[in-house]
């Protein structure tokens, strides 16, 4: 069974037995009709998921692969914050007039940074340092830069990203300041799961451990019911992730190189309000 049913299952589990509300605070969060959008939530989850042993996605309902792909490409390939670049339109509600983010996401991963071995963006420089230096203990991107926040349409959940090199074996580990379970949190183990793969692939390396660190890992109070129903429901066993072989450059891989194969899980039609 998946295993990454299970973590969200436990993790969902605690928040909502053991979790805090703020219901007696202020909250920036609304919802479409302009209801104040509490959650409930745990602070400082850490889920493991060893990529040796299977692709930590979800069964109980449908995690839209090719989606989590894309928006990874958007910010990591393309390093763009323009929503014209994304295949879906999920970035749109928080897009200017221009069509832009700001100086968000994308846009952090491709300033270029003056190195001794040369000029790099972030990108760039993990990447030669996993063929050049993989012993190195200072490979990690960060892109909650203060002083452009000012400049962002929204604060990035997802932030730094640390690999780490053992042996031949290449680890991860992802730090995030908040997430929202029911919406955001496999999408967001999907796509840092694809991603040590697709770095270990062009590295030489082989995938090894995907380390998650949730700072505030919160369930809204509208997605009560939805996630108590999900975590009722038995976990199917887990797909297999296949990725082009013949691909040797990071920026080459494009979405339909990532697939999924025997992918099964359980129907889920309910439209989930997103709060903003």
């Amino acid at each position: 069974m998946s295993y990454a049913d299970t973590v969200f299952i436990n993790n969902c589990k605690q928040i909502l037995s053991e979790g805090v509300w703020d219901k007696d605070q202020a909250v920036r969060p609304r919802w479409e009709d302009g209801t104040p959008a509490h959650t409930v939530k745990s602070f400082g989850l850490v889920n493991r998921y060893d990529l040796r042993q299977e692709f930590p996605i979800l069964t109980l309902r449908q995690t839209r692969l090719k989606n989590c792909v894309d928006e990874l490409f958007w910010i990591w390939q393309k390093k763009s914050s323009d929503v014209k670049d994304l295949a879906s339109r999920i970035w749109d509600q928080w897009a200017d007039e221009d069509g832009s983010i700001g100086k968000a996401y994308g846009y952090q991963l491709g300033v270029k940074h003056q190195y001794r071995e040369g000029l790099f963006d972030q990108v760039d420089r993990v990447l030669y340092d996993l063929t050049h230096n993989p012993a190195s203990r200072r490979m990690l991107t960060n892109i909650f830069v203060h002083q452009d926040l000012h400049e962002m349409a929204l604060y990035p959940c997802a932030y730094s990203m640390t690999f780490n090199v053992s042996g031949k074996t290449l680890n991860a580990i992802l730090n995030q300041r908040s997430q929202d379970m029911l919406v955001a949190n496999n999408w967001n183990v999907c796509q840092y799961a694809v991603l040590v793969h697709l770095f270990s692939q062009v590295s030489g390396l082989i995938p090894g451990e995907l380390v998650h660190v949730i700072a505030d890992a919160h369930i809204y109070d509208r997605h009560v019911p939805l996630v108590e129903e999900l975590i009722r429901r038995e976990p199917l066993p887990a797909p297999k992730l296949l990725i082009n072989p013949d691909k040797t450059d990071f920026y080459d891989f494009t979405v339909e190189d990532v697939q999924l194969k025997d992918y099964v899980f359980h129907p889920f039609a309910v439209k989930i309000p997103v709060a903003e």
